[in-house]
């Protein structure tokens, strides 16, 4: 058997990763933080557009690249490496959804180009203990309110789940802005009395929730990855006791730990943007396997990097508190692990 990726996938990940490396060091996503109340740069989102990364999975026939599931973890492990500021997976999630509805081809064309950011608000929200419908449509609006909808102030469009079905919204809209702890991520709350259009029921989203999963567990796995290499240099290079604090036993052991981890959730990512890509039988459970263990593993990374940098570690200065923040918002992020082991012990019966 052959696990490798193909040839177009494997530069695929080196394109990504060159490019991000590149445009988006983390000074970029820092000073996104500080200064940058949208959480990202319109600039920065016309390259983005111009590599054709909202266009990932839009159809070709909407001028998009039609790639799948596989593609999309590819790029979105390189997104959590570089702690990409940005609503790009939000946007590529909406496009994927309104491919699957096969209406507003017009709208896909324009997210394809990067001139229109559509993102969901949807009934599991990160972090929102909301009820199932809180919002409703009838005589042509959405009425309500959704919390912690994803750039929702950035949004040219949202697909609002109501009690009726989805709903294609267009902004613009005024957003609450949310505190979270990852500052280059936005959610706002939105106060919904909106123009709309139906676009089926909210089965629309299955397929995109397994998306959903596929990516946020490509992310975590490459904020683990990240993390994991810059651990391994700082251990390299701290010295304590005339000797590189690498040397010693014990932080070794965490590191195999952290190694172990990463590439166990490897494993499980690429397994499950497979079975979705095959439309396997498993693909449920290894979705949502998949989207358990890289968030309970990534925060455990994270935190594991953070203690080894020593008192350093906690401060605003060192880099490593990035990966840390959006490690425990991913883990939150389009199904807690709490919520995909009950879909692990569903999917396997139980």
């Amino acid at each position: 058997m052959k696990f490798d990726l193909s040839e177009d996938q494997t530069l695929l990940q080196s394109s990504t990763r060159d490019f991000f490396a590149k445009e988006f060091p983390l000074e970029k996503t820092r000073r996104v933080m500080e200064h940058e109340a949208r959480g990202f740069e319109m600039p920065a989102w016309r390259q983005i557009a111009e590599m054709g990364y909202p266009a990932l999975l839009v159809p070709e026939a909407a001028g998009g690249q039609g790639l799948g599931p596989i593609e999309l973890a590819i790029v979105c492990e390189e997104a959590g490496r570089a702690c990409l500021p940005g609503p790009l997976f939000d946007a590529q999630l909406a496009a994927a959804t309104l491919a699957t509805a096969g209406k507003q081809e017009s709208l896909l064309h324009e997210i394809a180009a990067g001139q229109k950011i559509v993102t969901i608000a949807w009934r599991n929200a990160p972090f929102a203990g909301e009820a199932k419908h809180t919002t409703h449509f009838a005589n042509g609006r959405v009425k309500g309110t959704k919390y912690f909808v994803p750039f929702a102030d950035s949004a040219d469009a949202l697909l609002v789940t109501t009690a009726e079905g989805l709903a294609l919204v267009r902004g613009p809209f005024e957003a609450k802005a949310l505190q979270t702890i990852d500052l280059a991520q936005r959610f706002g709350e939105v106060a919904l009395d909106h123009p709309a259009t139906l676009l089926g029921p909210t089965s629309l989203l299955e397929r995109t929730d397994l998306l959903a999963a596929v990516g946020a567990s490509a992310t975590l796995l490459g904020i683990m990855a990240k993390s994991l290499e810059i651990t391994l240099g700082y251990l390299q290079t701290r010295e304590a006791f005339k000797r590189p604090i690498g040397t010693f036993q014990t932080l070794q052991h965490r590191m195999a730990d952290m190694l172990l981890r990463t590439e166990s959730s490897r494993s499980a990512v690429y397994r499950a943007a497979w079975c979705l890509a095959e439309n396997d039988p498993e693909t449920a459970l290894a979705c949502a396997t998949a989207k358990a263990y890289a968030g309970d593993s990534a925060r455990l990374v994270c935190a594991e990097t953070i203690q080894m940098h020593g008192g350093i570690g906690f401060t605003w200065e060192l880099d490593v508190h990035f990966f840390f923040k959006r490690a425990k918002t991913y883990e939150m992020h389009y199904g807690s692990t709490e919520a995909q082991l009950e879909r692990v012990l569903a999917a396997a019966g139980y």
